[in-house]
């Protein structure tokens, strides 16, 4: 569709909203996340694009939502609903926030299905990734977290039963790379 409207959330650096302003020419897009340092970094390539009247960034939890209902016509995540706390309080706000008709679209890391080639991405994110993050990082941590945190959350059929579950319709997933990434797609009803 073309949406005037477009939440998105866990915004980050926002690369998405940009793409999204550039690709889908929406009036307005807000992009939320927790860290002020992603947004400030964000804000600069916003600025350096632009498109600061398109693109407002703002500091906030997606759990807990700064928005009346029924805001958005769109609702985007990337790489970030695998980090909400309370998986079903946060996708219970973006459905929230979503107008009736309006869209809910998600892109997560998955499991891989294909049994060797996830043999080979689990020794590649659970043990060689995690070990060059000790060797180059600050925190590296974070590389150990990324590959517990896919390995954790549900994917494919087990993810858009939790949406249909929480009210969504036509719940669909979209395998990516073999199922390294997911694009799930919902709608809010009428």
């Amino acid at each position: 569709g073309k949406p005037q409207t477009v939440l998105d959330g866990a915004t980050g650096t926002a690369d998405v909203a940009i793409a999204m302003a550039r690709q889908l020419k929406p009036k307005r897009i807000v992009g939320l996340d927790l860290s002020a340092g992603m947004l400030s970094y964000g804000q600069k390539k916003i600025e350096k694009g632009d498109l600061t009247d398109v693109i407002e960034l703002v500091q906030g939890d997606s759990e807990q939502l700064p928005f009346e209902d029924n805001a958005f016509d769109a609702v985007t995540v990337s790489f970030g609903v695998r980090n909400f706390e309370n998986l079903e309080k946060g996708l219970e706000e973006l459905l929230r926030v979503t107008r009736p008709g309006g869209q809910v679209v998600i892109l997560e890391f998955s499991k891989i299905s294909f049994a060797p080639l996830r043999w080979l991405f689990n020794i590649y994110f659970g043990y060689i990734m995690p070990l060059i993050g000790r060797l180059s990082s600050k925190d590296p941590r974070a590389y150990k977290y990324l590959f517990e945190s896919v390995q954790e959350f549900p994917s494919g059929q087990e993810f858009t039963g939790i949406l249909r579950r929480l009210g969504y319709k036509q719940a669909t997933c979209q395998p990516l790379s073999f199922g390294i990434a997911s694009i799930y797609s919902a709608l809010k009803p009428d």
